[in-house]
This record gives C-alpha cells, structure tokens and sequence, in this order.
C-alpha cells in the first residue's frame, strides 16, 4: 500500500520490523511454554530469551540464498542466541510461526479499524440529531419520493455502521486463531496442551482442528468484513456525491482555503474525498474475491494463498483504516443546506403529497382505483404544466365533496412526518 494512504498506527503494524517482532514473540512464547513442561532446559529458554534479536538486513541476506523467510529469520536469530538457538522452532513447521504471527497482526489492525468504526458510529448518530428535523426530499430511483429529514438518512447510516461494528468483532474474533500442530496438523513431535497455552499466553484462541495452516476461511471472513464495511462507506459516499451536485446541492464537501477544485475551472468545488472512497473500496471487493479464492487448497496446505495474503491483508487494513480517517472528516465538517433542501421540496409544487390524498379519499369510502385514477389525474397536471397540486384538488369538486379544503391544508402539513420519526428516534436511543 502506498504510504500517502498509510496511517502511522497501521503503518507500524504491517512494518518488516513489527512483523518479525512478532514472529520472535511467537517463538520464545512456545520456547517458554517447552521449558516449563520440562521439554526445553530452563537455563536455555532464558538464554533464549536474553539474546534472541534480529536485524532486517541479515534476514533479506540470508534469504537470498535459502530462499526461505522463516528458515532464514531463524537462522539470524541463532547467530545472536548461539548453541541454545536448537530449542528455538522445537517441534513446529514455518506455518506454526506465520499463521500464529499473523493472526496477531490482524488482530492489531482490528482494534485500530473498531476504533475508528466506534467514532464515525458517534459522528453520525451527532449528526442525526442535530438535523432530526430539517426536512428533506426522499428520492426514489433518483426521482422526488415523498418528505424525510437530513437526520434520518444520517441515523440510517448509523446503524448500519452499528451492524459492521458487530460483523468486525466477528471477524476479529475468527482471525484471532493460533496454531501450533506441527507439520500436516497431527501434533507428532508437540502435545496439542503446548498450542493451548502458547495461545492462550498470546490472546488467541487456538484452531480446533487444522491441516497444516489454520483454515483460509478465517482469513476470507475477515476479509469479506473489510470488503462490506467498505461498501457502507461507499454507500454513504455515493449519497454525499448525488447530494452535492449542482443541480440538487442539498450538502457538500468542506472546501479549504487554498483548495482547488481543477486546473482549468477555478469555480470548481467537487466531491474528492467521495470519489476517492468509491474507487478505494473497489480494491477491498477485489481483495475480498482473492481471499475466497485462497479458502481451496491442495492437500493439507500450498503456497499460493501465501504470496496473495502478503499483500491483500496488509492492503486491505489499511486502506480501510485511511477510508474511516477521510470518512470521519467528511461528516463531521459536512456542510448542509436546509434552504436549499426546502426550495428542492417545493420543487414539485405540492405533488409529494400525493399519498396523502390518495389515502384520505379511500377513507372517506372511495376505492383505491378510482382515488389512484383521479389524484393522478391532477399530478400529472400539475407536473406537466408547473401548476399547484393543492389548487388544482381545491377546484375539483369529486374532491371537495369528500374532503373539505382544512382537511387537504392538514393533509399537505409536511410536520406531521416528524410524528414517526420522532419514534425511530426513540428505538434508535437517539
């Protein structure tokens, strides 16, 4: 991932230097757990752990001619331990150490990701109740519907935030599994009591049963999260960008002093921060598909989910964590326009009460066909020649002879949403 979109917490978490931080936790771990169930000297385990380092450089050397990262990791730590350095890796295969390792790192970028979810989830829900009741237009394929409020689209987003915050606990959860079973997943040479406590000494739940990785759905589950996620955030994006266009331009991007919005139009102030969500997102769905298509494997392991993990875990967090940083800045500085909403709900001149009518008329006895035929009847009127709707049903008397004009002004009152919405509010806790 590029550094520009690389937050400094994640770019520490996926950094070479962490990584193989890890990979020495993972190791002394189940070096300790050994020596204290005797199968590893004591005197040795606490050399071990005294000397046990490491330099980035002596790895890559290594590598180049083992061609094997854990072979040639191990190998430098030994170079620092010395003799004692055999009791390190004693009974596990490269998997053991990788597996278990990774898990921890996503299991880091997971608490950052929640905690960055949790404060956008309080942004929003600020937000809805800040504008509860500024009335808004609700579309319908991209066509005027009937009223809502600002603050109702924003509570809706909200809890759908809310509903990935529980799916990414979830994941967390699942990706959080250790393994330490050895080659092929028997235990031969390790009792399945040291991967128990080599895990539960780390924070993670060991794997019940594995070949000799710990099974790609964990890792697909995790992924798919961050791909769903991601798609609320385009969700949310997308709306911002419709709403800000000029035709409609009910809210828009904050615009800085200094900002420029195209080298060739100085008048222009576009959605970047939008448009940028909704293309980043693509890669996570990507990501996502490349982390399904690892779950199959030949035999009890490959390497091919390998290489791909490399780059789609460390990718995926982190343009995530970057999407909720943008994200989170994008609502909170959002500037709304409730004129502009109200001048685009007179838009239609009354028509949007349409329903209302209809309904009214059915109650007083008429049927639903004929009250459809003839409420149309005046909105296509009133839509093709730009005339008022209320008039044009104060004029009719098949109208007035059932409702009386207080009744069509009560019926045309756009407070009255707010009754129910006042309700939403309430289950929502807001």
């Amino acid at each position: 991932m590029i550094d520009r979109y690389t937050t400094p917490e994640l770019k520490r978490i996926w950094s070479e230097e962490h990584k193989f931080e890890t990979w020495k936790t993972v190791e002394l771990t189940v070096t300790d757990v050994l020596a204290d169930r005797g199968e590893v000297p004591a005197s040795a385990a606490r050399i071990i752990r005294e000397k046990a380092d490491f330099r980035i450089d002596r790895i890559l050397e290594i590598e180049d001619t083992t061609h094997h990262d854990v072979i040639a990791f191990l190998t430098c730590m030994a170079e620092y331990i010395g003799p004692e350095s055999r009791y390190l890796h004693k009974g596990m295969t490269s998997s053991d150490l990788l597996d278990t390792s990774l898990a921890l790192l996503c299991r880091e970028a997971g608490v950052v990701i929640l905690e960055k979810l949790k404060v956008f989830h309080g942004i929003l829900r600020a937000q809805a109740q800040k504008y509860k009741m500024t009335f808004q237009i609700g579309r319908t394929h991209g066509v005027h519907a009937e009223l809502i409020t600002f603050g109702l689209k924003l509570a809706l987003w909200s809890e759908e935030i809310r509903r990935q915050i529980g799916r990414w606990e979830e994941a967390v959860e699942s990706i959080s599994t250790g393994k330490i079973s050895g080659a092929v997943g028997t235990y031969q040479h390790l009792d399945p009591d040291v991967e128990l406590e080599t895990c539960r000494r780390l924070g993670l739940k060991p794997a019940a049963v594995s070949s000799q990785i710990v099974p790609r759905d964990h890792h697909a589950q995790y992924l798919n999260a961050l791909a769903l996620i991601g798609a609320t955030l385009e969700k949310i994006a997308l709306e911002i960008r419709h709403l800000q266009r000029t035709e409609v331009l009910e809210v828009e991007e904050y615009f800085a002093r200094g900002q420029k919005g195209s080298s060739a139009m100085p008048h222009k102030r576009n959605p970047i921060i939008s448009e940028r969500i909704a293309g980043l997102v693509r890669l996570l769905r990507g990501n996502a598909l490349a982390g399904m298509e690892n779950v199959a494997l030949w035999h009890e392991r490959d390497i091919s989910h390998s290489s791909v993990e490399r780059i789609i875990i460390p990718d995926s967090t982190t343009i995530l964590d970057y999407l909720l940083v943008k994200i989170i800045a994008l609502v909170k500085n959002l500037m709304v326009y409730p004129d502009k909403m109200a001048k685009n709900i007179r838009l239609t001149h009354g028509l949007i009460f349409s329903q209302e009518i209809l309904l009214a008329l059915i109650g007083e006895g008429m049927t639903r066909e004929a009250a459809y035929q003839l409420v149309q009847k005046h909105a296509l009127k009133a839509w093709e020649n730009g005339l008022d709707f209320k008039k044009l049903l104060l004029e009719d008397p098949d109208v007035t002879s059932l409702l009386d004009p207080g009744e069509i002004d009560r019926l045309f009152d756009q407070q009255k949403v707010l009754i129910n919405i006042h309700k939403i509010f309430d289950r929502l806790g807001l």
